[in-house]
């Protein structure tokens, strides 16, 4: 008889180490060599490497990396607002709190633990977060990555309030790419955006893929599950799958906004774009007791393995 064939261990794939402010921060491995590291410090997911050890997400050379200040790249999590068009700061409290562990979450579908490893994490809110947002909530969020070196994250958001509120949200992904005037995104086609540029001005995109020449900031309506980043000089397709998650955001400051940004490089702009699954167009509404579920999963696949194998 053989010898039974290995078996990972997913659970010991997952480490807590100290980051660069001795906040804890969760470091999720699979058996190929991809890893993901999440910091406590917003939930925010700070690095995703591929078997390898190609960092996929980008994170400038100037970001702000200590508390209270969200750093500039990764995905921080924006809730309960997106952008400053409320009366919170910036893309909301979520990406600028510490998070906890959570040891015990309500059970998720099964297939969001089979072969990966994962970490759910808490965010309850402070009192100083009740006076200027005054909605009690609980927000879990798992982070996991597969076999295949997929990142997935999964919120989770309860109103545990005694009155209904509602919400925006955006997973904030800055995407490591090689040049930016060589990115393409497909799946956009045809579809009705507001242009932040043109104060929110509603266009349709008449492009067959978004290609890139100057400053972008836009929010696509009713877009399709399936998104494709393409990075024709890396031969390399980011793939985004979301569910619940009904809004695309798609972002690159440019050169000029780049110069005004204190936490981002002068040039940095042309090895990023950031391409978010969000519910931004029409809030998140939750009455007492309800539960809101936004999921996304990253895929990494040679630019070879077409659009037209990714059901977009």
């Amino acid at each position: 008889m053989g010898h039974p064939a290995a078996v990972w261990d997913y659970k010991a794939a997952t480490e807590i180490t100290k980051d660069w402010n001795g906040i804890d921060q969760v470091v999720l491995r699979n058996p190929r060599g991809a890893s993901a590291r999440v910091s406590l410090h917003g939930g925010h997911v700070t690095s995703w490497r591929n078997e390898h050890g190609e960092e996929l997400l980008f994170t400038s050379s100037k970001a702000i990396l200590k508390p209270p200040k969200a750093m500039r790249g990764g995905m921080p999590i924006c809730f309960p607002q997106c952008g400053n068009g409320g009366s919170l700061e910036l893309h909301g409290f979520a990406r600028n709190k510490i998070w906890t562990i959570d040891d015990n979450p309500p059970p998720l579908h099964p297939n969001d633990y089979h072969r990966k490893s994962f970490v759910d994490l808490l965010l309850k809110p402070s009192e100083e977060d009740l006076k200027c947002w005054p909605h009690s909530f609980e927000f879990r969020l798992r982070v996991s990555l597969a076999a295949d070196g997929d990142l997935s994250l999964i919120s989770r958001i309860r109103n545990v309030n005694g009155k209904p509120f509602s919400f925006s949200f955006a997973y904030h992904t800055y995407f490591s790419v090689s040049d930016i005037s060589e990115v393409r995104i497909e799946g956009l086609e045809t579809l009705d955006y507001l242009d932040n540029l043109c104060q929110k001005e509603r266009f349709t995109e008449q492009g067959n893929a978004i290609t890139f020449e100057s400053e972008v900031d836009r929010v696509y309506l009713s877009a399709p599950n399936a998104i494709a980043i393409l990075d024709h000089e890396k031969k390399r397709t980011y793939v985004i799958r979301k569910e619940g998650l009904p809004d695309i955001v798609v972002w690159n400051p440019w050169e000029k906004k780049s110069k005004s940004m204190g936490d981002f490089g002068d040039e940095e702009y042309k090895q990023m774009v950031c391409v978010d699954g969000a519910a931004i167009v029409r809030p998140i509404a939750l009455k007492p007791g309800e539960e809101w579920t936004g999921r996304v999963q990253l895929k990494v696949v040679p630019s070879s393995f077409c659009s037209d194998h990714l059901g977009l």
